[in-house]
């Protein structure tokens, strides 16, 4: 999945509430009572009814390229609530390029929701030559800005465009990880559905507001929807989302609360990428807190095939895609900064019951690429008719750890010594316990396994450069085309750390 090509508003032009603005009773007119009701009922009555897919914009629009989309700039001194001292603004995208197909959007004040109507007056847009009417439909999403980094400076925190996407970042990081409303047949032979978010709805904050509302109606040919998201930027960034989705036809596989990144190499894969960086990602870890109080940590890869990994749960604590390396010097570009790329951390609201987190790889070798697909797969099927209703909290921002545990900081690996072997460094960062660092020495034990190879030579040791344990181990892989790998390391009997888990492929 491409992040330029392959980031697609398929859709919009919801059923409408009012055209464009007016003044006085007019614009009183226009005006229609609003409600998180109103888009649930929407999409309610939508799943009754058949697929009807959107128009694509104009070709002038659709034919862009990349950098002459990008041209096209919001005026930031039209944004909504600019200068009204209500904690946050928002501004309205233009369709073009690969976003092909607009969205509607409202503003809601006072419980009364009001279309905003396109003008190409919203926009700069430098030297193209394209020509657009008010009226039409070229709205594409929206971005909200807060002043997350700098007293009384507004700065992006959340955007929504492109099919069901959206990407939020926390304090002082910028835009790495998305996630989606919802994923439907991701990584199936059957091919994949995406569904996306015909309109918007967003509400005025409050003076000096510390959350903004935004709802949103989503539709695909199997499904719809209503979404709620109240958003709370900070170091890290909190969305409040509640969901209704509405069977139009039977869904087998379901992924709910979607995150989709970026992982091309790191120092396992160096070996296959000429490039002056150590290592390129957006995430490098998929971390699962389970209800049992374990903590799982898999480090990504970048497959030479397609890999789809389940991770069997019931009522998951919470699951994300991490980005855990976060020096200048893991990845020293200055352009890039993988450094400052947020993680993206799930937490239901309510008991999702049984189903498993699906990790799905893809091989790829440009980091345009969003290769990288985590979501929550409920066991119990959607069905046409039916409705499904679920809360969840998502977080942009640093990575959501157990300190109280040991945490893997570092995977390695590479041919053994004498060349008969893999070799595989894990390192492990240390328990805090009262902001302390606790010792991990000799009395800790290594507890390594594996599906299928013979594991020999485990060492288990402090780390006097990290202050943390390093644990090596070698795998005899003749023969071997799969295997599972699992490492903890234990005291007493008790495990003491998040649980390594790999696949190696030969």
């Amino acid at each position: 999945m491409n992040r330029r090509e392959f980031s697609v508003a398929l859709g919009a032009l919801a059923l409408g509430a009012a055209a464009g603005p007016g003044t006085g009773a007019a614009q009183d007119a226009k005006k229609t009572p609003f409600s998180r009701k109103t888009v649930i009922e929407l999409a309610r009555e939508m799943a009754k009814k058949p697929f009807d897919p959107p128009p694509p914009v104009p070709e002038a629009f659709g034919n862009l390229s990349y950098d002459d989309h990008r041209k096209i700039r919001f005026k930031k001194d039209k944004g909504l609530w600019v200068g009204a001292n209500r904690g946050f603004s928002a501004e309205l995208l233009h369709a073009g390029f690969v976003v092909k197909s607009p969205v509607e959007l409202f503003k809601v004040e006072d419980g009364k929701a009001e279309q905003i109507t396109y003008s190409p007056d919203y926009f700069d847009f430098g030297d193209l030559n394209v020509q657009s009417e008010p009226g039409q439909s070229l709205f594409s999403g929206i971005r909200i800005n807060a002043p997350i980094n700098v007293l009384h400076h507004y700065d992006e925190v959340v955007v929504f465009q492109g099919a069901s996407y959206f990407r939020g970042v926390g304090e002082n990081q910028i835009y790495g990880i998305s996630a989606r409303g919802l994923a439907i047949d991701t990584g199936e032979p059957t091919g994949e559905e995406f569904p996306f978010f015909r309109s918007f709805w967003i509400e005025r904050p409050a003076i000096d507001a510390k959350t903004i509302t935004v709802h949103a109606l989503l539709d695909s040919k199997s499904v719809t929807g209503a979404f709620t998201f109240v958003i709370r930027p900070g170091n890290s960034t909190v969305l409040d989302v509640e969901s209704v989705l509405f069977g139009r036809a039977d869904v087998n596989h379901l992924g709910l609360a979607p995150l989709t990144s970026m992982y091309l190499f790191d120092g396992r894969e160096r070996h296959r990428f000429d490039d002056f960086r150590p290592a390129v990602h957006d995430s490098d870890t998929l971390a699962i807190a389970r209800k049992n109080g374990e903590w799982i940590m898999r480090p990504l890869a970048n497959p030479e095939t397609l890999q789809i990994s389940a991770f069997v749960e019931e009522d998951p604590v919470g699951f994300g895609l991490q980005q855990r390396e976060t020096d200048y010097e893991d990845y020293k570009d200055l352009e890039a900064r993988y450094e400052l790329r947020p993680s993206a951390w799930v937490e239901p609201k309510t008991p999702w019951k049984n189903g498993h987190v699906q990790l799905v790889e893809i091989p790829t070798d440009l980091e345009t690429n969003d290769n990288i697909v985590a979501f929550w797969h409920p066991r119990k099927q959607l069905k046409r008719g039916q409705e499904m209703a679920y809360g969840y909290w998502l977080t942009f921002g640093p990575p959501v750890v157990n300190q109280r545990i040991a945490r893997v900081a570092e995977s390695r690996m590479g041919m053994s010594v004498l060349r008969k072997r893999r070799q595989f460094i894990v390192d492990f960062a240390p328990p805090i316990e009262n902001g302390v660092p606790v010792y991990l020495g000799s009395d800790v034990e290594p507890r390594v396994t594996a599906s299928s190879g013979r594991i020999e030579h485990v060492v288990g040791r402090h780390n006097p450069m990290t202050g943390g344990y390093q644990v090596s181990f070698e795998m005899d892989t003749t023969d071997v085309e799969l295997s599972e790998l699992r490492l903890v390391l234990a005291h007493d009997g008790e495990q003491i750390s998040e649980t390594w888990l790999y696949r190696w492929t030969a």
